[in-house]
């Protein structure tokens, strides 16, 4: 699959990896690739997780967002992550259309809490502008 085929999935195609998805393997897999992945993969995957807190958002919504994650938190992926430069192409495509579908749950609140924590990795001067455009 290449990364055109990755950006044109559709929700039922990130569904299918929710089985893959629980809180502790998320936060593992941040602290494990945070460095490696960059500060647009973890700002998008952290924007999602706050997203997912929230009880008002709907089930089918929490279902694209369990299934992102779950792909994020996959240890083989469709670009193996090990690939230096484009490892990380398609789980940032894949969280990015799960933002799209969530885009009116995440607010000032979940941004700041995911900002707040991508600081503390990668220092205060992040640039979480390319994310935050995709989010209207």
């Amino acid at each position: 699959m290449n990364k055109n085929e990755v950006k044109n999935m559709d929700e039922q195609d990130i569904q299918k990896h929710q089985k893959h998805y629980s809180d502790n393997k998320l936060w593992e897999k941040i602290r494990r690739v945070a460095k490696k992945a960059g500060v647009s993969v973890i700002y998008a995957a952290l924007l999602l997780y706050y997203t997912l807190q929230k009880p008002e958002v709907p089930n089918k919504v929490r279902a694209t967002i369990i299934g992102a994650l779950g792909y994020f938190i996959l240890p083989i992926d469709l670009i193996p992550d090990a690939f230096v430069g484009i490892g990380y192409v398609d789980d940032i495509a894949i969280l990015v259309t799960a933002i799209y579908q969530a885009t009116g749950y995440i607010d000032e609140g979940v941004k700041s809490k995911a900002r707040k924590k991508v600081e503390i990795w990668f220092g205060e001067d992040v640039d979480t502008s390319e994310i935050d455009a995709k989010i209207k």
